[in-house]
């Protein structure tokens, strides 16, 4: 029943918004696990499975739409896409230009880099991070005297990484623990220092980013997250992927 209620809600907040059967999302497809891109040039993922998922329960198909990440919100706001699903933090600063529904994920972020480094080494070390990012934010405010490197995708702060050019990186705990550490490129790295969810920088958990105005949509994806949840659907996609819930509290 509750799954039925949550349905029809996300169905009857967005129905007066949309006339047509298609979403259109923007996704990165370049951030493992959570989007990839394939040889074949499908981007796959995490975020993926989970907009088809939410389209489904709002009943509509949706399309991806590849986005370098620094042009992501511009896409948004030009019309290129109805929704941004990537990963994206629900921060106060973004919340300036776009909106966010609930949450569909949350995770803390932290430190890699050889195993053994240690975190009371990095004045002096040069940390590379990707551009336009809460890391982004949350190095410059709290670690000014680290000399950051920025990239426009999480890979090449990886490939950096490896080739030495890097003494560390810093992102999302999961995204690189399962697209790095969990990897034969990988080997011989670690987390290393503390982990940090500091709501500042790293904002309410990762949402489905939608333009000011369009207001139900926002609500048509909160409700159907919610939906998603109660039916067990999203722990089926979690479960592909994780080994944990990564939803995380309530």
């Amino acid at each position: 029943m509750k799954r039925i209620i949550l349905a029809a809600l996300a169905a009857s907040t967005f129905a007066a918004a949309a006339h047509a059967e298609n979403v259109n999302i923007c996704v990165e497809g370049a951030y493992p696990p959570f989007s990839w891109t394939e040889a074949s040039g499908d981007v796959v993922g995490f975020d993926i499975d989970i907009a088809n998922a939410l389209a489904v329960e709002m009943g509509m198909t949706a399309t991806m739409v590849k986005t370098d990440w620094d042009g992501i919100i511009p896409a948004l706001l030009e019309g290129k896409c109805d929704a941004i699903i990537a990963s994206m933090s629900i921060t106060e600063e973004r919340k300036q230009v776009i909106d966010f529904s609930a949450k569909y994920y949350n995770s803390p972020a932290g430190f890699i880099g050889a195993e053994g480094m240690m975190a009371d080494a990095l004045d002096g070390k040069v940390v590379g991070v990707q551009r336009g990012t809460i890391h982004q934010d949350f190095m410059e405010g709290e670690f000014p005297n680290v000399e950051l490197r920025l990239y426009g995708s999480q890979d090449e702060v990886y490939l950096d990484l490896t080739a030495n050019r890097i003494d560390a990186a810093i992102g999302d705990s999961i995204a690189m623990d399962d697209g790095f550490l969990s990897t034969e490129a990988g080997a011989g790295y670690a987390f290393f220092g503390e982990m940090y969810s500091i709501p500042k920088y790293h904002g309410d958990g990762a949402g489905v980013g939608v333009r000011q105005e369009d207001t139900e949509l926002r609500d048509a994806f909160s409700a159907a997250i919610l939906a998603v949840r109660a039916s067990g659907e999203y722990a089926m996609i979690n479960d592909k992927y994780f080994e944990i819930d990564i939803y995380g509290g309530e």
